[in-house]
């Protein structure tokens, strides 16, 4: 090869190596650091940008997304003296590239080591319990402190967050104890509630049971006082309405006798002396009827043969011998089965 072609291929790959060097594409969300001569120039936003081959150098690029951090258990030790391993996880984002980059040599190391120092001064000011029950404020309080001092380094701390807490183990165990006793105490109460609760309602149940059939019985008393109070006001209305004589009262009277002598209890019966009116009235009633009371042998004649007696008046009469022969037949059995002498009339 002739030495011009070979000069116009060096030519050739100088000027390709140059343009090369002179575009650069940004991608989204990045930015590149630009330095003229080892002095900054400028900050390249996203896109396709020219620069000067051999003079301008891109000094550091710088990823603008939301970035995680996993630092490793850090140990702590609690306002009551008890040690701890704190987890904690970090999100930040860059807003100032160039202070990023010329502000601190490492930024992630820094952030790191701020992490560690200000978890233990937010740690150190609480007990275990509190440590241990408050990881919203500790949160709050280290995202806080991070985000104040890491402003000059371009960074904003978005987030802390405490993904574990481990104490000692003596500690774990006592708490173990500690909840199951817990959990056991309100089992308890919770048992005993129930119980009370049943008990109050088995109680209430068996009163309003008791006050119902209270209630029921009263009104049917009430029921069948007030039907026996109506049957008897219609019984009293009918017979004022229908005007009772002497001798249907008599009557009625002679044929309740029987039945007042035949109870059980009645040891000894003495024929009432109302008997001897009852029979009086029902001859007077019929006309001039005369009877006589033997009362040596206890037997009742009626002398019928003055007067000639209608159907109904000699139904009567006979009624009123019938009755008187059966108080009588009663009074006897009853003195026979006690051995005592049949009372007189």
């Amino acid at each position: 090869m002739d030495p011009l072609g070979i000069l116009l291929l060096i030519v050739a790959l100088f000027l390709i190596i140059v343009l090369f060097r002179s575009i650069k594409i940004v991608p989204q969300q990045w930015n590149y650091i630009i330095e003229r001569l080892g002095k900054y120039r400028r900050t390249l936003e996203p896109g396709p940008r020219l620069l000067v081959p051999f003079v301008d150098n891109v000094r550091a690029k710088v990823d603008l997304r939301e970035r995680v951090v996993n630092f490793p258990p850090q140990p702590v030790i609690t306002a009551d003296n008890l040690g701890v391993q704190i987890d904690t996880v970090l999100y930040y984002i860059i807003t100032q590239p160039t202070a990023a980059v010329y502000n601190i040599d490492d930024y992630l190391a820094g952030v790191e080591q701020l992490t560690t120092t200000t978890l233990r001064n937010v740690v150190g000011s609480l007990d275990l319990e509190k440590t241990l029950t408050s990881r919203e404020e500790i949160n709050a309080r280290l995202a806080a402190e991070l985000d104040k001092a890491t402003d000059k380094w371009g960074l904003k701390v978005t987030r802390v967050e405490l993904r574990s807490i481990e104490p000692p183990l003596s500690i774990r165990d006592a708490m173990e104890k500690q909840m199951r006793a817990e959990r056991d105490r309100r089992a308890a109460i919770l048992n005993a509630e129930g119980t009370k609760r049943s008990a109050i309602l088995m109680a209430e149940g068996e009163q309003q049971s008791q006050v119902l059939r209270a209630k029921g019985a009263r009104d049917a008393e009430v029921l069948r006082a007030d039907g026996q109070a109506k049957a008897i006001q219609t019984v009293f209305a009918a017979i004022h309405k229908a005007k009772p004589t002497d001798r249907l009262l008599a009557y009625q009277y002679l044929q309740t006798l029987p039945k007042i002598a035949q109870g059980d209890a009645n040891k000894v019966w003495v024929v009432p002396a109302e008997l001897t009116k009852a029979l009086g009235g029902i001859g007077n009633a019929l006309g001039g009827i005369t009877g006589d009371v033997n009362e040596e042998e206890d037997e009742i004649e009626v002398d019928t043969s003055a007067l000639e007696l209608d159907d109904s008046a000699a139904q009567a009469l006979e009624a009123a011998q019938q009755a008187a022969r059966e108080v009588q037949d009663i009074g006897e059995g009853k003195a026979r089965n006690n051995e005592l002498p049949p009372s007189p009339a």
